[in-house]
């Protein structure tokens, strides 16, 4: 074409960044992680033993390989790019106990925190820190946890030094965050599909700004929506809507970062509730413009957001099933979405009394029941007559008989958590082919082949009673494995209702957001 000179491959002018003379500035990068999701209804606090396992602190390259989607996915860019240390500081990986526990102490988190600190202080000077969060982190007596780490780590770091994060989309955030911090870049999908993604662009980012090759400027909004986390599907309308045109920003305005934060319901905390994040290279009011935009769309979109899911009670939906296992609807799964702790028995209670068969109830968190078949040296085969369940809390239900026999005993499976090798997970037939696998604590179960890893054939069944929100789907639905779906609550409204009306808020004011208050505007 005429005109146009030709480019040698690898110049700085090919690379679209011209004559940019920190293009291979050597860099030191603190690469850090700190996250939970509280169930801040939940009655017992997660403590600092939830964090402590083996493997769990990590430091140096066992941080770096830790196998967290975000941070894989910010070390492998990173290590792309010449002349880039990255520096594993000390730092907790996920709680032993998952999602299935309430409030972090403020002694967890001040310990945890002031020695990843001082790990900091001691491997640095850094040029910029990379940070792997939730948002949903719910610290006693601390508001905003996310914040605080980003404001603690920019004591260490100085002015001049650039701040990455990533978080889940089901994080709690506001502008606090982006004050202390200089990027935020949040999962996108439900279920977490792009968690690699925006690690990896979290390192692209940051490696540009500290080269100077990126100026952040930031805009955020909180239309005042408060949805539970079961709602929340980006996989149809209209939550895939939101995330589509977050996409669609991102591609026809060069260097512009759209953050959609569902927000978690579950957490009595001050900056609950949905949350939009603009990022742009130096330009505020086309930040402030997109951010007006996201906001005002999920305003308009705030009936179908909260009102377009069904939601089964206990009863129905087992009622449901055995209708379709006639129709041969099959396989069938039950998401039973409001179980927080994972010991709730009310749709175990359901498939007992209404003589579901086929069905595996993966799982029943119970590690009190776990711990007694320890001391038995329990074994496949042996008589099982126990009751399972309940007890942890209200929520969780009474426990429930089974009689039958010990299927399988393992360590659990690999996914789960980093300590699984250290547990004891066992199966129970029982019924007219039914299975029951009891886990010491809550288990989310993605995909039916993750049962193999326990010596379970999925294949051996036609209903699956789980314990998740959403995440299933990546399994169950995108396959097409599952004919027919069926999301259920209890009765009673508990801690992981829809009925979010129904939970004891002190500290979040939910009559300010949509649906809960009578008049409730935005902007």
């Amino acid at each position: 074409m005429a005109g146009l000179a030709a480019v040698p491959f690898g110049s700085a002018l090919a690379a679209g960044r011209p004559g940019n003379p920190n293009a291979s500035k050597p860099l030191r990068i603190a690469v850090m992680n700190f996250m939970h999701e509280n169930v801040t209804f939940l009655p017992y606090d997660t403590t600092l033993d939830d964090f402590i396992y083996e493997g769990s602190p990590a430091r140096g390259e066992a941080l770096l390989q830790s196998g967290f989607g975000t941070i894989s996915g910010f070390v492998k860019v990173a290590r792309e790019h010449a002349n880039v240390e990255l520096v594993g500081v000390e730092s907790p990986l996920f709680p032993k106990r998952g999602s299935a526990s309430g409030w972090v102490t403020k002694d967890a988190f001040d310990t945890l925190l002031n020695k990843m600190i001082a790990d900091m202080k001691a491997q640095g000077p850094f040029d910029g820190a990379y940070l792997s969060l939730h948002g949903a982190m719910s610290v006693r007596d601390v508001p905003k946890a996310e914040s605080e780490i980003a404001r603690r780590v920019r004591e260490v770091l100085g002015p001049k030094g650039f701040i990455a994060g990533t978080f889940d989309p089901h994080g709690n955030e506001d502008a606090e965050f982006l004050r202390h911090a200089d990027f935020a870049f949040c999962i996108k999908y439900y279920p977490h599909y792009d968690d690699r993604l925006q690690g990896e662009r979290a390192a692209r980012m940051l490696i540009r700004a500290c080269r100077g090759d990126y100026k952040p400027t930031t805009a955020t909004r909180k239309p005042p929506i408060l949805t539970a986390s079961v709602l929340q599907w980006t996989g149809a309308s209209p939550w895939m809507d939101l995330v589509q045109r977050a996409l669609v920003w991102e591609a026809r305005e060069p260097d512009v970062y759209v953050n959609f934060y569902y927000g978690f319901a579950f957490a009595d905390v001050v900056d609950a509730g949905m949350c939009f994040q603009v990022m742009t290279n130096g330009k505020p009011e086309l930040a402030n413009h997109i951010a007006d935009d996201m906001a005002n769309t999920a305003w308009r979109l705030r009936d179908e957001l909260v009102h377009g899911t069904k939601v089964y009670s206990m009863k129905d939906a087992v009622k449901l099933a055995k209708d379709a296992l006639a129709k041969k609807q099959a396989p069938i799964v039950f998401a039973d979405h409001s179980d927080r702790s994972g010991a709730a028995t009310w749709l175990l209670e359901q498939i007992v009394a209404q003589k579901m068969s086929n069905t595996l109830i993966g799982t029943i968190a119970d590690e009190q029941a776990i711990e007694t078949l320890r001391k038995k040296g329990v074994k496949p085969g042996d008589p099982f007559d126990m009751e399972i369940g309940g007890r942890l809390d209200e929520s969780a239900g009474k426990p429930v008989r089974i009689s039958g026999t010990v299927h399988t005993v393992s360590s659990g499976i690999g996914r789960f958590g980093g300590n699984a090798a250290s547990q004891l997970w066992v199966s129970v037939k029982f019924g007219d082919g039914n299975v029951v696998l009891i886990s010491p604590y809550l288990y989310q179960n993605l995909e039916p082949k993750e049962f193999l890893d326990i010596g379970i054939n999925p294949a051996d069944f036609k209903a699956f009673a789980i314990k998740s929100r959403v995440h299933f789907r990546r399994g169950y639905y995108d396959s097409g494995y599952a004919k027919t779906i069926l999301l259920c609550e209890p009765d009673q409204p508990f801690v992981g209702t829809v009925r979010l009306e129904a939970l004891k808020y002190k500290t979040l004011k939910i009559d300010k957001f949509y649906p809960y208050g009578k008049n409730v505007t935005y902007p």
